[in-house]
């Protein structure tokens, strides 16, 4: 459950950058959401092949 800890902080730790960028339309901010939203692919990716894993030991 450790990991589904990681993306939830991920989540959350990005959220002002989110309001910032819709809301408030500072372009800085975006760049901010660009880079977590690569950093939760990643993670995502790390998880799947995991779990995969996880299901091919028995």
């Amino acid at each position: 459950m450790s990991r589904f800890s990681e993306v939830k902080d991920l989540i959350l730790g990005l959220e002002a950058d989110f309001e910032k960028f819709y809301d408030k339309g500072n372009q800085a901010a975006g760049t901010r959401v660009r880079k977590g939203m690569q950093d939760l692919k990643n993670l995502a990716q790390d998880i799947r092949k995991e779990v995969q894993d996880k299901k091919n030991e028995g």
